[in-house]
């Protein structure tokens, strides 16, 4: 049987983890295997070549996916869903293996429905996709932003500064929320609370703001995001600014010295932490595992400590936001 892999969406660490647990895998059950590169762009543009044992060895540690990324989308290429099925027939695949978010996995899921036998594998550091308690990447995006935080907190004290940091989420806070509970930020977004904070005598704080949180710059205004107007390969926003944004109205509103930094991209990169690793690899197993028991459509998810599998459609129905359970928690610890 020979099965294809491929990684779609944003890059981020443990994505060479999984592709190497997938290749080992399949040894097991005598599958050969080609990748595909950049993403469904492999499929569209006819770009693979074969993934083995030697080819995946010394990856496991490494960031970024050997394979290449991209966000393209076969429905939104004329003649897309045509070319991969083309594809696909002439190389004999038997089965995709889709390694992706939100966007990725939803290709894939429609791509199914055109009679592409496809498995799914969670990938985001958004932590963002549904069906599954945790991606893997994220893990890591939130180590990443807790040590940055940790190194602020030195500084911010020196000066008796306010220290915005902004972290990347999308649509959703779980990277925020997240290190801002590890690194001990105060996250107060409100200036009276900062005011009453450093009448209290603390002189510094860290606020924690995640890149897709939606401002209101009137309260007769619609609340919106704050981006450079470019968007990317698939049509999205570019995201970035609003650190910079609340930063200024703090300052303006309480008088407080308050600098920004933006973690961007750096959450992304460098190896991925040791549970990062392991749920990749377990990931890895498991889809493949669904591939050779024809469980097509579906997606490898983890529930509890459990690795199952869900519909793609569960998956990428509606995004996994964070609980209200979480923010009562960190609210412990505002001011």
């Amino acid at each position: 049987m020979r099965i294809a892999v491929l990684t779609g969406g944003g890059d981020c660490p443990g994505l060479n983890a999984v592709i190497r647990a997938v290749v080992r895998r399949a040894a097991n059950h005598r599958f050969e295997v080609i990748g595909l590169r950049d993403g469904w762009k492999g499929l569209l543009e006819d770009q693979t070549f074969p993934l083995t044992r030697a080819s995946t060895a010394g990856i496991l540690h490494r960031g970024g996916t050997i394979l290449g990324t991209s966000r393209i989308n076969p429905f939104k290429v004329e003649g897309g869903v045509e070319r991969v099925l083309e594809n696909v027939r002439r190389h004999g695949i038997e089965a995709v293996v889709a390694i992706g978010g939100e966007g990725t996995l939803s290709a894939a899921g429609r791509l199914f429905e055109h009679g592409l036998p496809v498995v799914g594998i969670p990938k985001t550091i958004d932590n963002d996709l549904g069906g599954t308690d945790y991606t893997f990447g994220f893990d890591t995006a939130v180590s990443i932003a807790t040590e940055a935080i940790d190194r602020l907190h030195s500084t911010a004290e020196s000066h008796k500064r306010v220290i915005v940091v902004e972290v990347m989420g999308r649509h959703v806070g779980w990277i925020a929320t997240h290190s801002g509970i590890a690194g001990g930020a105060d996250v107060i977004l409100v200036p009276e609370q900062l005011r009453r904070r450093h009448a209290g005598g603390t002189s510094f704080s860290i606020v924690v703001v995640a890149e897709g949180t939606k401002i209101r710059s009137r309260p007769d205004e619609p609340e919106h995001v704050i981006s450079s107007g470019a968007v990317d390969e698939a049509g999205r926003v570019r995201l970035g600014g609003v650190g910079a944004y609340v930063a200024a109205e703090i300052e303006r509103r309480t008088g407080f010295e308050t600098r920004v930094s933006v973690l961007g991209h750096i959450q992304r990169g460098g190896s991925p932490t040791a549970h990062d690793r392991v749920l990749a690899s377990r990931f890895g197993v498991h889809a493949t595992d669904m591939v050779a028991q024809g469980e097509f459509g579906r997606m490898a998810a983890l529930q509890g400590n459990v690795v199952t599998s869900v519909p793609l459609e569960e998956a990428t129905r509606t995004l996994k936001r964070v609980p209200a359970e979480y923010f009562d928690v960190a609210r412990v610890f505002f001011g």
